[in-house]
């Protein structure tokens, strides 16, 4: 049977467990055993589709269209497996499911509560992951021990511990012991506590991770072995890395962790081969040609988490060619009031990410024009292709007033516009054009020559797309539209050929990516990046 892993967190949040998760997955992938990751959040929406970056960070799209947590991000980039839509729920998502049972007389007239029938729903949704195909499935929950909102999901990983019996599941709480400056020392007493709040619903956990950012000590192991009521070698030391996020499974590793993980559920302890994981760290921490320094300019550059998996793909191109990525992080609309080659000036790359709305949009398209004037390598990604296609339309094409019509519904040239499948979708949540699509490149094009296909799919998230009565006029003027739907009907990617490296696609090529399969766009865009340097 599919083995548990449960993995709480305690004292605050942002601790790191979905890092600390996606470890432990990769360490047991390369012990050779078949893992599956899902995240449990506590709050009602249904999926963050809805909600803002500013309050929960980057939206991650799976293949299958799921909108999720960030977190998966760091599933699939660790592990190299694909996440689905069993890989996310949410609060408001396993309510809507007993609701709607309700509603059909599904629980024949009985009172329906949160225990049984909320925890069952939790419980159904964890097990949705097992199959002969899957040894350990990994569940993340979400928030903190001792939110309200998180007692239903702690309680049904209580029950199905004991449902499975304690050989087949395994609890891990990851917490906080903070350094106090005027002190001098590690305080344990925050663990201590967060503990204490898990044993009182009755879970005990097995294993303790320890975020800090100094080293512990004996004392301190030995100190929340014995009030944690966990064995000394099952605390767990994660201390703050030095150089990239990937260095965690190799200091899990160096612990021992993932062997206390086998033994306790009872499975062989396989060879671990993290061979090609320490290339890739060598690569990133000690790269062979030096540093290239690449602009982000976005609408949510003061919450890092809005743009995730973009900061990951530039680090996995870098990887690809050996070269440091130094961002230069942008807010677009600092670019509508001052000058762009002022705030651009020295940067050896361009890219242009999503986003959603009017504000900071003219921002980007001035971030598009200096790229395409300088001849600076350009990537964009989603709003990205809108907001080069609308620089393009204005300044080369000379269409003026051109823009989506997302930011103007009057305008006289909307070379982007709403799609005809969104025109007829009701309400906001999930009915954008999601997941993975197919694309077709063209021969002898950038695009292809990146990829070394003609044919590729990638993950999607929009609503407005390229207006295909602007085609002709693109193209007359030196604009190629190089990628399109299998059926020719969408423009999923454009370059201009007389540029050194200019980009732009619809979709979301860093959903793709990861440090041990660089995604070739990101990987030709740094490439190009450090040849401009």
């Amino acid at each position: 049977m599919t083995k548990h892993i449960f993995i709480t967190g305690g004292v605050v949040s942002s601790l790191g467990k979905g890092l600390t998760a996606a470890s432990l997955a990769l360490l047991l992938q390369k012990r050779g055993y078949r893992v599956r990751m899902q995240k449990l959040d506590p709050y009602l929406n249904v999926d963050p589709g809805t909600m803002s970056p500013y309050q929960h960070g980057e939206v991650y799209v799976t293949a299958d269209g799921a909108e999720t947590d960030l977190d998966l991000g760091h599933y699939e980039r660790f592990t190299g497996q694909a996440c689905t839509r069993a890989s996310n729920y949410t609060t408001g998502s396993i309510y809507s499911q007993v609701i709607q049972r309700e509603r059909k007389g599904g629980y024949l007239g009985k009172t329906v509560q949160v225990i049984p029938h909320i925890t069952d729903e939790i419980k159904a949704a964890i097990r949705s992951l097992d199959g002969p195909d899957v040894d350990i499935a990994i569940t993340e929950i979400g928030g903190t021990v001792g939110d309200i909102e998180s007692l239903p999901f702690l309680e049904a990983i209580r029950q199905l511990r004991q449902e499975i019996g304690r050989d087949n599941g395994l609890f891990v709480h990851v917490t906080l012991v903070p350094f106090i400056k005027a002190a001098d020392e590690l305080k344990t007493k925050p663990s201590q506590q967060s503990v204490g709040i898990l044993r009182t619903i009755g879970i005990v956990p097995d294993i303790l991770v320890c975020r800090c950012e100094r080293p512990m000590g004996d004392d301190h192991r030995r100190k929340l072995a014995m009030f944690c009521n966990v064995e000394p070698e099952l605390v767990i030391e994660e201390q703050d890395v030095k150089h990239s996020i990937y260095e965690v499974p190799r200091d899990l590793a160096a612990q021992d962790m993932d062997v206390y993980v086998l033994e306790r559920l009872r499975l062989h302890v396989n060879c671990l081969d993290m061979a090609d994981w320490e290339a890739m760290l060598r690569d990133l921490i000690e790269p062979a040609n030096g540093e290239v320094e690449i602009a982000v300019v976005g609408k949510y550059i003061e919450l890092r988490d809005a743009y995730k998996s973009i900061y990951e793909a530039l680090t996995h191109g870098g990887i690809a060619g050996s070269v440091r990525v130094k961002v230069r992080r942008i807010e677009s609309e600092a670019l509508e009031s001052g000058s762009p080659a002022e705030q651009l000036s020295g940067v050896s790359g361009v890219l242009i990410p999503g986003g959603f709305g009017l504000r900071g949009v003219e921002g980007k398209v001035a971030a598009v024009r200096y790229a395409r004037e300088r001849g600076t390598p350009f990537l964009g990604i989603c709003l990205g292709m809108q907001c080069a296609a609308i620089e393009f339309a204005r300044n080369v094409c000379g269409l003026d007033g051109a823009n989506s019509t997302e930011f103007d519904e009057r305008t006289p040239h909307p070379v982007i516009a709403l799609m005809e499948e969104q025109k007829r979708a009701a309400g906001m949540g999930g009915t954008m054009r999601l997941g993975a699509k197919p694309c077709v490149l063209a021969e002898g094009s950038l695009a292809a020559r990146v990829y070394r296909a003609l044919e590729i799919s990638e993950r999607h998230r929009h609503r407005y797309e390229f207006n295909n009565a602007y085609r002709q006029a693109f193209e007359q003027a030196g604009m190629a539209l190089t990628g399109l739907s299998p059926d020719g009907s969408l423009v999923e990617m454009i370059e201009l050929p007389s540029h050194p490296w200019f980009i732009a696609c619809q979709f979301h090529p860093e959903f793709q990516s990861t440090p041990l399969s660089p995604h070739p766009l990101f990987a030709g865009f740094v490439q190009a990046a450090r040849a401009r340097r």
